[in-house]
């Protein structure tokens, strides 16, 4: 695993990784892919990069970046394939859907209050 991720620990009842044991940002990775998801289809690494330096407002180094999408693709959350000799294609696993969706859920709660 990169040096920005967490030790995966996984829900006692239900055996999967939490939203609370990945990084802020693999967790703006994986809403970055899925966004791009939606209107590229096939989302490179490239894309990926600009869209989190959209985020974050500062470059993002291809060293940070490249092993935190392996280890995303490693715990299951994000779909890596061959586009080319040098090019890879990423998507949102359902796993990752359920993880940004925890993720929101545990956002609306602090929004809203505790509620």
């Amino acid at each position: 695993m990169s040096s920005d991720s967490t030790t995966p620990t996984t829900d006692p009842e239900t055996h999967r990784i939490r939203h609370t044991d990945l990084t802020m940002f693999q967790i703006d990775i994986l809403a970055v892919c899925a966004r791009l998801e939606s209107s590229l289809g096939e989302v490179k690494g490239l894309a990926i990069k600009d869209g989190l330096e959209d985020v974050i407002e500062k470059p993002v180094n291809h060293g940070r970046l490249y092993p935190n999408l392996d280890d995303l693709a490693a715990m299951g959350f994000i779909e890596k394939g061959k586009i080319d000799d040098r090019s890879n294609f990423y998507r949102v696993t359902e796993e990752g859907f359920r993880v940004l969706d925890e993720r929101r859920d545990h956002i609306a709660r602090a929004i809203d209050g505790g509620a």
